[in-house]
């Protein structure tokens, strides 16, 4: 294997799973902040995870309890990064992926002015990750909008929230032009399906059961209009920035070579890869419309916007991948979790703990399925397994299973760089323990470095390193050559 000179090692987190002080110099509350722990629902009901209305928000806001509302607390990120930072200096990271809380800089999204103090940390945690020779990859939408734009707008269904999240990112432009190149616009922007409220505050309750999907789809157009016009003020803003979109990437075999079991699965990887050909191509592929006709939806779509999307391509595409799944018609096939998604069980992979299967082949095709698509460069920016992780008596704690993880599929990524695929860099999810995005456990563990916090928040959020730290260390000190 060979990876290329320059390479980007790293790790990537989300503000929202990380920081904590959720309430602190001046930050709003986000759609995170009403996200509940539910100790009592099997950890594979996503569904029931998910389940958000008027009152459950409401609920949420009359309490300023953490334990239940864990996203509130997070890893203390917002007081310690600079601890963790170092901790991912000695790692030897040259990339960290970051999120921006939409909600610190603007606490409801509609001010006048920004919050200098949410500017302040991010120009300082910018500064302190170039000092370390760190290079920050931003995200600017990490399941984190403003709460209040969820309640008023209905989400990202009002397109009056594309101004309000184009003002946000020209203030971070402007703000942090000579801290950050590498941006990415949404993560994992195919979610709204999935998630609406998560991904872009839509409230299903609001909206009558027949017409989720086409409100889902009008509000997706919002967010591609909106990532368009971004990426055309980044590189106005910025000299020599890049602007990538990010994707879930879902791959997904047909479960048989029955013909009707290939024909689902191509559909269903035509969806999956759609967002994508929208922020590389600026325009919608004509399968996808005709998709929506069939599906009797009806995008309003305003006098401009196909020249607003061609005019804001991206430079790059990243993606988190985690697991595949497999497809079939049969309505008795065994469907298994994934990341939010179920799918038909493949029997010729392992599972996790959380029930995810396990697929380091999967990464190196589905890399090689994004280059030739889209023959840009690419970037996998999540990529990691959630665990169940125990200290031993002194201190240490043995991951063996994890280190087997990474090194799978970053062999499988080094295999896929020498078959000819562009790649700028990789950045594990998640390099310390945090919030889980879907379950909101910390029981679920991802990262190098453990953190003494339990589900319900108790501990002394202290951090110490897992064997798999050492292990990564020498992955990035070797560029790739020693996995061992």
């Amino acid at each position: 294997m060979s990876f290329p000179q320059g390479f980007f090692w790293g790790g990537a987190l989300a503000a929202n799973q990380v920081e904590g002080a959720w309430n602190v110099d001046g930050k709003g509350p986000s759609v995170a902040d009403v996200a509940t722990y539910k100790p009592n629902t099997d950890v594979k009901d996503y569904k029931a995870h998910m389940t958000i209305n008027d009152e459950l928000i409401e609920q949420a806001m009359q309490s300023k309890d953490d334990t239940f509302y864990p996203k509130r607390r997070g890893i203390d990120f917002y007081h310690r990064y600079k601890e963790d930072l170092a901790l991912f200096a000695e790692m030897g990271f040259t990339m960290l992926r970051v999120s921006i809380a939409w909600t610190r800089i603007f606490p409801t999204g509609e001010e006048a002015e920004p919050n200098e103090k949410g500017l302040q940390f991010y120009t300082d945690l910018f500064t302190e990750m170039r000092r370390l020779g760190i290079e920050p990859l931003v995200t600017l939408s990490h399941y984190e909008m403003p709460l209040a734009l969820a309640t008023k707008y209905n989400g990202w269904v009002d397109r009056r929230v594309i101004e309000c999240f184009t003002r946000f990112c020209h203030v971070c432009f402007v703000r942090y032009k000579d801290l950050v190149k590498y941006w990415l616009t949404f993560n994992e922007v195919d979610s709204i399906i999935r998630h609406p409220f998560t991904t872009a505050g839509i409230i299903p309750s609001r909206v009558p059961e027949d017409k989720l999907l086409e409100t889902c789809y009008q509000a997706l157009h919002h967010q591609l209009v909106a990532s368009a016009l971004v990426v055309k003020d980044c590189h106005e803003i910025i000299p020599g920035s890049k602007v990538g979109c990010m994707l879930t990437k879902l791959t997904t075999y047909a479960r048989t070579c029955a013909p009707d079991d290939e024909l689902a699965t191509q559909a269903k990887t035509l969806e999956n890869l759609f967002y994508a050909d929208v922020h590389v191509w600026g325009e919608y592929p004509r399968l996808i419309l005709k998709m929506f006709e069939r599906k009797g939806i009806t995008l309003h779509t305003e006098p401009g916007d196909a020249e607003i999307l061609k005019a804001g391509c991206v430079d790059f595409v990243s993606c988190s991948y985690y697991m595949t799944m497999t497809e079939s018609v049969d309505p008795n096939a065994e469907r298994t979790p994934g990341n939010t998604v179920l799918g038909v069980k493949n029997p010729y992979l392992a599972t996790s703990d959380w029930g995810w299967q396990i697929d380091p082949k999967g990464l190196r095709y589905s890399l090689i399925e994004l280059y030739d698509r889209y023959r840009l460069p690419l970037m996998v920016v999540e990529n990691g397994v959630g665990a169940k992780d125990t200290v031993e008596p002194d201190g240490s704690i043995h991951d063996p299973y994890r280190i087997e993880y990474f090194r799978q599929h970053i062999s499988e990524m080094g295999k896929a760089i020498d078959e000819g695929v562009e790649m700028w860099g990789y950045t594990s999810w998640a390099p310390i323990d945090l919030i889980s995005a879907s379950t909101n456990q910390m029981s679920k563990r991802y990262g190098f470095i453990y953190v003494d916090q339990d589900d319900m928040g108790n501990g002394t959020l202290a951090r110490s390193r897992k064997d798999s730290f050492a292990w990564y260390k020498k992955v990035i000190a070797t560029n790739g050559t020693d996995l061992t």
